[in-house]
């Protein structure tokens, strides 16, 4: 899957998950696009309860963390977030237009992880789960290790 995607990012970004969902059938209602928002101002993964606290935060009232849940689920099945399973935290997908498979390179000192698109390096993943039977559609690969700031400090 070669092709140039445009990463969004700011107002750009929420019109992008904006139309991404609508597209798909769903609303964007004023809760999920709070939801959106608070989880694009991290700057790493994000709890469903980080995020539920950023949006109380922001609108004065107590969000329950079970409704952000329901949201990011939501989210990531319209591929507008990417649930980091090993951390169980979420993060905005920067192109929520283009699919793609998703490796994550995650510091397991500062926290800090990096989203990269390369769908050859999962092709591997998509033969070897073919050749036992298996279909992988969209595969998740997450490398744990130290990022380039920690490992020089």
């Amino acid at each position: 899957m070669n092709h140039e995607h445009h990463v969004h990012e700011g107002e750009s970004l929420l019109d992008a998950a904006r139309d991404r969902l609508i597209s798909s059938g769903e609303q964007w209602t004023d809760m999920r696009s709070a939801v959106f928002e608070a989880l694009a101002g991290f700057d790493k993964p994000a709890s469903a309860y980080d995020i539920a606290e950023a949006v109380s935060k922001s609108q004065g009232r107590r969000v329950a963390a079970n409704s952000v849940y329901r949201i990011l689920d939501l989210f990531v099945g319209s591929n507008l977030a990417r649930r980091v399973e090993s951390a169980n935290a979420y993060v905005a997908n920067a192109h929520p237009d283009c699919l793609h498979d998703c490796i994550f390179l995650i510091c397991d000192n500062c926290g800090q992880t990096v989203h990269l698109d390369d769908d050859s390096l999962s092709g591997g993943v998509r033969k070897a789960a073919a050749s036992a039977g298996f279909t992988a559609p969209r595969p998740v690969i997450e490398v744990r290790g130290t990022c380039g700031d920690c490992e020089t400090n």
